[in-house]
């Protein structure tokens, strides 16, 4: 069985997009081979900035042949018909074709279609053009002479040469034959392309990957990454430093490179006075370099490990030199920035109108900065205003939610912030309300101008030098958490308040212009914003009524479904999560706990039993429901004349009554307990007595029972939602 062997070479693919170019070709020519009747053994993709390579394993050499029967028309059918169906299977003449009976339709002609099997050889010429020029780059050019032409080839950078190889392990292997562009499909590559630019001849893929690796290329994307990390820890570790590792940031480089060669440069140490988070995102932006730490330190070293193609005969002391030179400069400029946002705004006298608006003191550089994104009337949206008119909107929200927050802290929580337990709501407020009003100031700050992704951080940064208590500077960076699944939620009271307040104004606002999610777009985050709501409520143990802060039910809709995703990934069945969420349901947390105590409940003897018992009652009565059977408003119990019957009743008002004090007190499960000893009469009802009994008032007084039960154990979950 033969192996494939591709390549397609070009001028440097961008680093983001070469993983996943790499998945699209493995995919587009496997699915074309196996369309066409072929099938493999493996196949793996793999990529560098100048080259995708496929190598597929143990491929069958030709496709098998195909009988195909193509049903036509009635053999009494008019000719039109008939000569449709003669076209469609390819024949001259029905003649061609079979007669076949129906025993209800009578006579009808098939074609009998006989397709050979064809070569694979022949099958991938046929079928790689295609790929190639169709390929899903998301911004593809064109180029050369050609390009002038209509149709000409489209890549995303310009296409220099194809391999296209096939053969087995021990025989020669061939040239598979086709043509994109005026680029032919052959077996020469190039290595790297200063160390190693002449020309390579190759066959299958085990000496093509030797031969790049002899011509400074590693082909492997994941073994280049390996190289990268563990000669960086490495180069670290010899100085007596750590290396801060970034994935992300190792992905790109690996993907800069064909052959990494890491090297370790210097800066001064007086652009240490730079916080951390700044150095590292100037180095790692504008270089493309990692940054190091003393073993355990938080701060960082004044060294940093850079990347190179190139193996130099100096060593590298001169690409260690050059990138040095960028980084100094990038790091003037970030210092810059960092001293500016601590001085004054040169136009005070301008922003009194917004200070006073906000209760700022235009003495300290972070007030100036909110100051004076009121007034340039910063817009956040064209429909919902500028970014002060949306800060007021936080502040009033935050205020009412402060109060549900602060009120609502359990003595755990209380020992877990002690400072914030100490204060009256008065006071907690205050600081709630001084966070809010700074929590967008770091949007006029430099630093965030140059990093957008430190908003926040900087915002800590620059509360803190300015002397805000640190509730207000935790929450000035927390607010904006968690931005995603894996992001930690705030923990301060201060920052969760603010955190919701901001969250639901922005979902309460896009709800209200109608601009909500729609399929898999969502350009304003709105599901992330919800999920971080759900996970402050649950993780922080939160009471809000969401319903009377939103008053929007279609909103809290789609708080649910958030919940449902959320309390899935916990490995909540999810039918016990519909059990408990209703529409009106606003409190997420005692939705929570609900589900939480009904998958302890339902997995044990006592739920089952209960949920045996519920699911026959509340089953014949929805059957009876659907019919239109008269039941009675309440159970009376003249009308009960059955010990069986009248056991129930007692057991039912006992149980209500129990589960009832159970709930009022939040304790799910003894409410479960409590309702669990209706099995037995429900089954001793169901043996003894007949529900629909001739006496229609004795029917439905028997119904309305059955409607008590449900009524009973409806007080904590649906059960006719439950499986089993």
């Amino acid at each position: 069985m033969p192996d494939l062997l591709l390549e397609l070479r070009s001028e440097e693919i961008p680093a983001r997009l070469q993983r996943k170019a790499a998945g699209d070709l493995k995919k587009l020519v496997t699915d074309a081979l196996v369309e066409a009747g072929l099938t493999y053994e493996g196949a793996r993709e793999y990529w560098t900035p100048r080259r995708l390579t496929l190598d597929i394993r143990g491929l069958t050499a030709r496709s098998a042949e195909v009988r195909e029967e193509v049903k036509g028309p009635s053999t009494k059918a008019p000719q039109q018909a008939i000569d449709g169906f003669l076209r469609k299977a390819g024949l001259s003449d029905v003649a061609q074709a079979q007669v076949q009976s129906d025993p209800k339709k009578g006579d009808f002609y098939v074609a009998i279609l006989q397709k050979p099997g064809r070569e694979a050889a022949d099958i991938i010429a046929e079928a790689m053009p295609g790929i190639i020029r169709n390929f899903p780059w998301p911004k593809p050019m064109r180029s050369g002479a050609a390009s002038a032409k209509p149709g000409s080839l489209r890549w995303v950078r310009p296409l220099q040469s194809i391999i296209c190889t096939l053969g087995s392990e021990h025989d020669e292997t061939t040239i598979v034959p086709f043509e994109v562009d005026g680029i032919v499909a052959g077996n020469v590559t190039y290595g790297h392309r200063f160390h190693a630019p002449g020309a390579i001849t190759v066959r299958r893929f085990d000496d093509y990957a030797a031969a790049l690796e002899r011509a400074r290329v590693v082909l492997d994307a994941e073994r280049r990454k390996d190289i990268i990390l563990h000669d960086a820890r490495d180069l670290a570790f010899a100085s007596g430093l750590e290396l801060v590792e970034d994935e992300g940031l190792l992905e790109e480089v690996s993907g800069l490179v064909e052959w990494p060669q890491v090297l370790m440069g210097t800066f001064e140490e007086d652009y240490l006075a730079i916080p951390s988070e700044i150095i590292r995102l100037t180095i790692k932006t504008n270089q493309k370099c990692f940054v190091t730490r003393a073993p355990g330190a938080e701060t960082l070293s004044n060294k940093f490990i850079l990347v190179s193609n190139i193996q130099a005969i100096d060593g590298g002391a001169e690409i260690v030199h050059g990138n040095g030179k960028v980084v100094r400069a990038r790091l003037s400029d970030a210092k810059h920035f960092w001293t500016r946002d601590q001085g004054d705004l040169p136009d005070l006298e301008t922003l009194k109108a917004s200070a006073e608006k906000f209760g700022l003191d235009l003495s300290k550089p972070l007030d100036q900065r909110m100051a004076k994104l009121d007034h340039l009337n910063v817009t956040f949206h064209a429909k919902l205003g500028t970014q002060g008119e949306r800060v007021s909107r936080i502040r009033k929200l935050a205020a009412e939610l402060g109060k549900a927050v602060f009120a609502g802290m359990t003595e755990t929580q209380k020992v877990a912030e002690p400072d914030i337990a100490r204060l009256s709501e008065a006071e907690f407020l205050k600081l709630v309300d001084r966070a809010v009003v700074l929590a967008k100031a770091d949007l006029r700050t430099e630093a965030v101008g140059e990093f957008p992704e430190l908003q926040g951080v900087m915002g800590r940064k620059y509360a803190t030098l300015q002397g805000e208590p640190d509730a207000v500077a935790t929450a000035i960076e927390d607010h904006y958490k968690p931005q995603g699944p894996s992001d930690r939620v705030p923990s301060g009271r201060v920052a969760l308040t603010v955190a919701l307040a901001d969250k639901l104004d922005t979902l309460t606002g896009f709800w209200a212009i109608d601009e909500k999610p729609t399929g898999s777009k969502d350009p304003y985050a709105l599901r992330r914003a919800a999920l971080g709501v759900v996970r402050i409520i649950l993780e922080r143990d939160i009471r809000l009524p969401l319903l009377a802060i939103t008053r929007d039910a279609d909103l809290l809709s789609f708080f649910h479904d958030r919940l449902k995703v959320y309390l899935r990934d916990l490995g909540a069945r999810h039918d016990l999560i519909d059990a408990v969420l209703t529409p009106e349901a606003d409190d997420l947390l005692m939705v929570a706990r609900r589900v939480e105590a009904l998958t302890a409940f339902i997995t044990g003897e006592e739920g089952l039993n209960l949920l045996a018992g519920t699911k026959r009652a509340t089953q014949l009565l929805a059957a009876e429901e659907k019919k239109g059977t008269v039941i009675a408003d309440g159970v009376s119990e003249d009308l009960l004349t059955l010990e069986a019957e009248k056991a129930l009743y007692a057991a039912i008002r006992t149980a209500s009554a129990a589960a009832a004090q159970a709930v009022k007190a939040e304790d799910f499960r003894s409410a479960m307990a409590a309702l669990a000893v209706l099995r037995a009469p429900v089954d001793r009802f169901f043996e003894d007595v007949l529900v629909n009994d001739e006496d229609a008032a004795i029917r439905a007084n028997r119904l309305a029972l059955l409607k008590a039960i449900r009524a009973a154990t409806g007080t904590v979950a649906d059960f006719s939602k439950i499986a089993g």
